[in-house]
């Protein structure tokens, strides 16, 4: 009865923050044009009109609304660790917005990433033994690797975010992955937060998929990036020690690698690590041919694959890994036939 319980409320937090992200969506559109957060066209960007870029407004509402739903339904939340996740949260959130109308410094938004993932590390969520590979306890490293961790994922998402619909079908792709991943380890608190980030992604792609009405913004990019590093925290690598680092890798593979070789690429070209540049793999991707609807499905196929592979590790079963080798299969049919109708 336990289990049922359990999926009956990830599907009743799902659904909460799905239908407030909808209909809050056109609202965060005017609130965004009314504060003047648009995303004018430029030479790196993918629109050829304005468009209202504070739709985040409206992830953030409903992840909230699911949140507090779940709350009602589970003690465990009610702890000082996870007022110190709403807390970072809330100024992640903040942090957006206010890029999002009047354009930060980068260092200036990096400081206050810095400062909301301090503040969930001091309120007790952080990794604290990693075995594969380091086979240790991190003792001393656990608060560096945890902020490391916060702040990294926090930009890999708003790094990924170039495409109509590309950071929220990723971004749903990976809750989903570690939702699955929490739920079999039995973690309801981090298997509810995934719910609730997955359903407020979905709830906001009918308007942001391409052609797009409104994009989410720093305010959406940030947040998302900032829950699906404290999700994997408190769940993948406080349940699978012996494999948290592959799967946390695997789940949220694709906002991870195109940041990592981001990094690599700029330093190799002495530049600023920070610096926007046309060399991210949707990028690469739309200049070589492909629509940026096909970039965008070709990378949900590539997250897809890498989240499953995560489940499969996690899952330990031969049956688990046909099936990883036939979604491999058809990614790559996928992405062949898309390159055919290109020529």
């Amino acid at each position: 009865m336990p289990e049922t319980r359990n999926w009956a409320l990830d599907v009743a937090v799902f659904a909460c923050a799905f239908g407030v992200v909808l209909a809050m969506t056109p609202l965060a559109r005017k609130i965004s044009r009314k504060a003047g957060a648009i995303d004018y066209p430029r030479e790196r960007g993918m629109h050829d009109e304005p468009m209202p870029r504070m739709g985040g407004i409206a992830i953030v509402l409903g992840f909230l609304a699911a949140v507090a739903v779940a709350a009602f339904f589970m003690p465990e939340m009610r702890t000082g660790q996870f007022i110190g996740f709403i807390a970072g949260a809330l100024l992640i959130a903040a942090t957006g917005m206010l890029d999002d109308i009047f354009t930060l410094r980068a260092r200036h938004k990096f400081a206050l990433q810095i400062v909301a993932a301090l503040i969930v590390v001091f309120s007790g969520t952080r990794v604290e033994f990693v075995q594969y590979p380091l086979h240790a306890y991190l003792d001393y490293f656990s608060i560096p690797f945890t902020l490391v961790w916060i702040v990294g994922l926090t930009n890999a998402v708003n790094l990924i975010d170039g495409l109509d619909g590309l950071a929220a079908g990723v971004s749903a792709i990976g809750a989903v992955c570690l939702m699955v991943l929490c739920v079999f380890s039995g973690n309801a608190l981090a298997a509810a937060l995934s719910a609730a980030l997955a359903g407020s992604c979905l709830g906001f792609l009918p308007r942001n998929f391409n052609p797009a009405e409104v994009i989410m913004g720093d305010t959406g990019a940030l947040f998302l990036g900032y829950v699906l590093a404290v999700s994997s925290v408190t769940g993948v690598f406080k349940a699978y020690a012996l494999l948290s680092v592959l799967l946390a890798f695997l789940a949220l593979a694709l906002p991870i690698f195109d940041t990592l070789f981001a990094m690599i690429r700029r330093a190799f070209r002495h530049k600023p690590l920070m610096e926007a540049d046309r060399g991210h793999l949707h990028h690469r991707l739309v200049d070589s041919g492909y629509s940026p609807k096909q970039a965008v499905v070709i990378l949900y196929g590539l997250s897809a694959v890498t989240g499953v592979m995560a489940i499969v590790i996690a899952m330990k079963e031969a049956r688990a890994i046909v099936v990883t080798l036939i979604c491999v299969a058809v990614m790559l049919m996928m992405v062949y036939v898309y390159r055919r109708r290109t020529k």
